[in-house]
């Protein structure tokens, strides 16, 4: 199929079922017991990297591709429709905190889009009743634009709009080149942050590249039912409708019970599709997630019998087992209807208001 014979295909599914991510890629990396060589492989030797590089998953894309093919082969044999890149802190600012060249980067978003077209393409070709699809995933920064860096200077801003941008444009022109069919900006903690990812794509889309459906998933970080940049959920929508996003929702941060009620509070306002993917519940003292494949399931599928939600799957602590469970547990169920558009202006700061006549 061409991509945007794929892209007709993942819209029709999404009318037809509820479709299924794939879950946590931190979690299974982590059960390989990896060591520094494996990050470094033959390319990034120490003498010319120095630092650790263990821990820097993304950069498998290029010395382990191996994991990263296997990784997305057993999420989509689980029952994913839907699967991510290996590229969620694959920018300059993210990578630079292991001193990666610019080019080195784009390798990876390319290189991991690559593996994932591959992957995703062999898996249509298996059943072609059910097409798979690949997201290009485009993580968060670990540098924020709405918040200061400087507690004694709330002015203070260790990057600037420009270079967020800038950094989102080269992420975003790799995945598209690599055969990513849709964009997945994930994991939002800070929304300003977002927006200059969503200004780079609609920018390059004006320049002529390819138009990709986009997916914004924000987080939640805490009971207050705010991202971390201080947005209510309808906020949150607000500041991001102009996208016109393919689907919008929330991952991370919290286990299934404690999010059902951000992802029906969007689902009352969403004129799109809404998307889930909690973690398996809260970690324990270890930092482990105890949460079983059964329990996770037993929550999403709830939401998806309510009419809550249009896609599902895992974050942190997810494993195939729970893509599978989760898969099994929303077998049949229809998926949500969006909810009707308003005529009105609805702006946004940390809540949302509404202009009526």
């Amino acid at each position: 199929m061409t991509r945007q014979q794929r892209i007709a295909a993942l819209k029709a599914a999404a009318k037809d079922r509820i479709l299924i991510l794939d879950g946590s890629w931190g979690v299974m990396i982590q059960r390989r017991g990896l060591e520094e060589a494996d990050y470094r492989g033959d390319r990034f030797r120490e003498a010319e990297y120095p630092g650790q590089m263990k821990g820097n998953n993304d950069i498998l894309c290029l010395t382990r591709p191996d994991i990263v093919t296997a990784l997305h082969d057993a999420y989509y044999g689980a029952g994913a429709d839907i699967s991510e890149t290996n590229t969620f802190s694959a920018t300059v600012i993210a990578q630079d905190d292991y001193k990666l060249d610019p080019q080195s980067v784009w390798d990876i978003n390319l290189e991991g889009a690559k593996l994932g077209r591959a992957a995703a393409d062999a898996w249509t070709a298996k059943t072609p009743d059910k097409p798979r699809f690949l997201a290009g995933s485009i993580g968060p920064l670990n540098k924020m634009l709405s918040m200061s860096s400087d507690v004694n200077d709330p002015g203070a801003r260790s990057v600037t709009f420009d270079e967020v941008y800038e950094a989102y444009r080269q992420q975003i022109r790799a995945l598209n080149e690599g055969g990513v069919d849709l964009y997945l900006i994930e994991t939002i903690t800070d929304t300003l942050n977002c927006k200059a990812a969503i200004k780079a794509i609609m920018d390059l889309e004006e320049e002529g590249m390819d138009k990709l459906p986009i997916w914004i998933s924000g987080t939640i970080t805490d009971r207050s039912g705010r991202t971390l940049s201080g947005q209510t959920v309808e906020a949150f929508w607000n500041s991001v409708r102009h996208a016109k996003p393919f689907a919008i929702g929330f991952n991370c941060a919290l286990g299934a019970d404690l999010m059902r009620p951000h992802i029906a509070a969007l689902s009352r306002v969403a004129d799109t599709l809404v998307a889930a993917y909690p973690n398996a519940g809260l970690p324990n003292e270890m930092g482990q997630y105890d949460e079983q494949p059964d329990e996770t399931s037993n929550f999403v599928g709830s939401w998806a019998r309510d009419g809550l939600v249009n896609i599902l799957g895992g974050c942190c602590g997810t494993t195939p087992e729970h893509i599978a469970a989760i898969a099994k547990a929303v077998e049949g169920v229809k998926p949500r209807n969006p909810a009707p558009s308003k005529h009105t202006m609805r702006l946004s700061g940390l809540e949302p208001f509404e202009v009526t006549s």
